[in-house]
Parts: structure tokens; sequence; C-alpha cells
């Protein structure tokens, strides 16, 4: 009965574990296998042991990417959050058309990524640009956005900050699930607006928090779309037909994020064993950052850190 009932299990399991056999764990054997070869695709892999980890260490391309992602890391992800905090509590605050709203605000995730960084470096162009137009109308001389290296990823940020209703609508969804008795009792106890999201709302959406930070940090580690597609409309050569990884990085590197060298060397320089090492590395990275926010953080547990 037992073994019946433990086949009948494995049964309903198979189809789950054979994907997961089959599109994750043999992809990930496969690129740690090749990473410790010198691979292209053309000829037989040949082994080198870890020499393509020795070069990541030598390579000035890889260092610039790492400072760019790191940049994004540091700067998008809290910005994300605190955006998406800050607009859930606003629209819980509304008393008419809160649902109009939080439509409004829900539909620029909607909106594929190739095509939403399309449109913002059409209204983010300098001189002829929606938005520099408006400020010069104000007497505002407006920044170059995307084709400036000290705007450039600034102007990134904005761009996730106009697609962040998929994160807002799960803060919207916490902060609306927060027992209305604890802000009641707050307010008795004397709380100001700023005392009851301090002490009752940010606590009670903690487990959200860490979420958004740790889907935020991957999410931002192969930051790859936007950067490529913003380079290559800014500089140009979309226009031009130069090809969209001659832009990578436009202006002079600012943009230039660890994916984008991935891709460049694995498919543009050929050099797929050097790229898969690289892969491995940010598997590696991605996955120790998620561990130590989840070790650091006692929220899905709701015990007081």
């Amino acid at each position: 009965m037992r073994l019946r009932r433990n086949l009948t299990t494995l049964s309903f399991l198979a189809p789950a574990l054979v994907g997961i056999a089959v599109f994750f764990l043999y992809p990930l054997l496969s690129a740690v296998y090749f990473s410790f070869t010198k691979f292209d695709l053309l000829t037989v892999p040949r082994w080198v042991g870890p020499a393509n980890y020795r070069r990541m260490a030598e390579d000035p391309f890889l260092l610039q990417s790492i400072r760019n992602t790191l940049w994004m890391v540091v700067v998008f992800v809290p910005v994300r959050i605190i955006g998406a905090i800050g607009l859930s509590m606003l629209l819980t605050q509304l008393k008419r058309g809160a649902g109009f709203f939080r439509t409004i605000f829900y539909l620029p995730a909607l909106a594929p990524p190739v095509a939403a960084t399309i449109a913002f470096v059409y209204l983010l162009k300098p001189g002829t640009g929606p938005v520099n137009t408006a400020l010069g109308h104000l007497g505002i001389e407006g920044p170059l956005w995307f084709n400036s290296p000290e705007w450039a990823k600034p102007s990134l940020v904005l761009l996730g900050l106009w697609g962040i209703g998929d994160i807002m609508i799960i803060f919207l969804a916490a902060v609306l699930g927060v027992s209305p008795s604890l802000y009641e009792a707050a307010s008795l106890d004397g709380a100001n607006a700023w005392h009851r999201f301090r002490y009752v709302t940010l606590p009670s959406i903690r487990p959200v928090i860490l979420f958004a930070a740790v889907t935020g940090v991957i999410y931002t580690l192969q930051y790859f779309d936007q950067a490529a597609v913003a380079g290559s409309i800014a500089s140009g050569q979309a226009v031009t037909g130069g090809g969209i990884s001659t832009s990578f990085g436009y202006p002079e590197g600012s943009t230039f994020t660890y994916p984008l060298w991935l891709y460049t060397a694995g498919f543009r320089y050929n050099a797929l064993g050097y790229a898969n090492a690289m892969a491995v590395a940010l598997f590696v990275v991605a996955l120790a950052v998620t561990v130590i926010l989840l070790r650091r953080s006692k929220a899905f547990s709701g015990e007081d850190q």
C-alpha cells in the first residue's frame, strides 16, 4: 500500500521533476562544465581548467560591467521599493476612483521592455524630446539623458520607476491587508501618520519588502534588455543598421552591464567557454545574495530582527 502511494505521488511529481531536470539542472551542469573549457560552437570543447575564471580577474571590460551593475543594484532596487511603497500608500488613501488609478499605475508594467525603452528614449531625447521641451518652457536646460554618461544610468532608473506597477500591486495588497485595528490602537496611543507608518505598516509588510529586495536584486543582476535597447536607440545604431551589440554600453560604457558583456563575449567574440564562466559566477553571486538576504531577515518567520 505504501509503495503504491509513493508511486502515485511520484507520478504526479514526475512532470515537474522532469521539467526541472531538463530545463534547469542540465543547463546548469552544462554551463559549469563548459566554463572549464575553450568552446566556440565550431570546435570540440577543449578542457582548460580554471583559465576562464582567472581571465575574469584580469578583464577590464568585466570590471567595468560589474561597477555598472553594482550601481544599478545599489540605486535601482531601493528606489524601486521605496517608489512602490509610496505609490501603494497613496492609492490606499484615495476615496474615489481608486480602481481607476490603480489600473493606470499598473498598466505600464504590461508594456514589453523593448517597446517601453524605445518610448522612453524618445521622451527623453535631448533637444526634441517632450520632456526636455517642457523643461525648456520652464527655463530649465534639460540633461542629455541617455546620451550622457552621467545621466544614462539615472535614466534607466526612471524607466524602471515608470514600470513599478508589478511590485506596486503586491505592496498595495500587503498594505490593504494590515488590520485596521492596529491603526486604531496606534491612533489611540497618540501616534501620528508617520508613526503609524513606521511602527504599524512597515513591520506588517516586511515579508513583501524582503520579497521585493530579493527579486529586485536578481532582476537587476540580469539587467539586459533595457540597457541594450537604450544604447542602440540613443546611439543611432538601430537606425543606421550598425547592429545592436556594437552600441552596448553607450554612452562611454556607462550602461555596460554584466549581462551585456556576457552576451558580447559569447556571441560576438565567440568565447562561449568564457561566457559560461561568467554565467556561473553570476549564478553563484545571485544565489549568495539571496541566501544572505533571507538569513539576515526573519521577516518570513515574523520574528523581530
